[in-house]
């Protein structure tokens, strides 16, 4: 993944940037009160897997009365295992949603552009959600619910799931960032300058390679955490349905409310986001699943 300026190549950063925009700008407001507009951004998702020469498919379901859809591309080999990674393309409410999550859709479509380059030896399955946020969440409605179990009763196997949740985030400002349990801020930094990888104890086994391959790949800080899901947020995405189904499955995140004061705000706008360092996360992203693909 090239940041060059190069033979008319745009810098990694800016086409983050470009498909934040589009998303908090054109597809304004995608949450579950406004399914017209989610249709709409469904469709842009679509052209924008076609343009990458990834071909996608709509999975579609009802709740209430609209029909909502994951977008779902893959790349590299049809194995039969598979990597899972996601990010939803929906809002808590009317507010433009750069952190939450159009950072995490727009890495999505840049490792997708990565994998339709250079394809992985083992299938990649790369899903935008629908109905991540309320009045869904935890319901049979939520999106990643729908795909995990169309994963799990075709029997398909999944060496790990990624859900990128709030990626584009950063402070450098002692004190910026906070813990959801007493005691945890005399162990990790209390400046909110790195990237989180989450799981659980049981069904979370590849979190400590895709760390390492992180750190590797780039100077971005990162910090883990593995714990039960008591832990206060740290089932709140689309990486919850996966434990579900019996999946192991991980959070790739900048901690969201933690960190981020605009989280579920009309503030949380594409001027608050480090491109740069959103930039980091996704190349970080990319070296660990080609680690992981690469596997026996």
């Amino acid at each position: 993944m090239t940041d060059s300026k190069e033979a008319g190549v745009v810098p990694l950063d800016e086409r983050l940037r470009t498909r934040v925009r589009t998303l908090c700008d054109d597809f304004f407001p995608r949450d579950a009160g406004h399914p017209d507009v989610l249709g709409r951004a469904a469709d842009h998702l679509v052209k924008e897997f076609e343009n990458l020469g990834l071909p996608p498919r709509r999975q579609e379901w009802t709740a209430g009365d609209a029909r909502y859809a994951n977008i779902i591309a893959e790349a590299g080999p049809p194995t039969e295992e598979r990597i899972v990674i996601g990010a939803h393309y929906d809002t808590a409410g009317a507010q433009p949603g750069a952190d939450d999550n159009a950072s995490g859709v727009a890495g999505v479509f840049e490792l997708a552009r990565a994998f339709a380059a250079t394809p992985p030896p083992l299938r990649v399955e790369l899903v935008a959600y629908c109905l991540e946020e309320a009045p869904h969440c935890r319901t049979p409605q939520m999106g990643s619910a729908v795909h995990a179990a169309a994963l799990r009763a075709a029997g398909a196997r999944v060496r790990l799931m990624m859900s990128l949740e709030m990626i584009g985030y950063f402070r450098d400002a002692p004190g910026s960032q906070r813990y959801p349990l007493p005691g945890m801020g005399l162990i990790y930094p209390h400046r909110g300058n790195f990237i989180g990888v989450v799981g659980i104890f049981g069904q979370s086994r590849g979190l400590r390679a895709v760390a390492r391959a992180m750190r590797a790949a780039t100077p971005l800080p990162v910090r883990t955490l593995i714990a039960t899901r008591q832990v206060p947020g740290i089932e709140r995405s689309d990486h919850m349905n996966y434990w579900n189904e019996g999946y192991d499955a991980l959070m790739i995140t900048d901690t969201a409310e933690f960190r981020n004061s605009n989280y579920h705000t009309a503030n949380d706008t594409p001027e608050t986001l480090d491109y740069h360092r959103l930039g980091h996360v996704v190349r970080g992203v990319e070296a660990a699943v080609r680690q992981l693909a690469e596997a026996p």
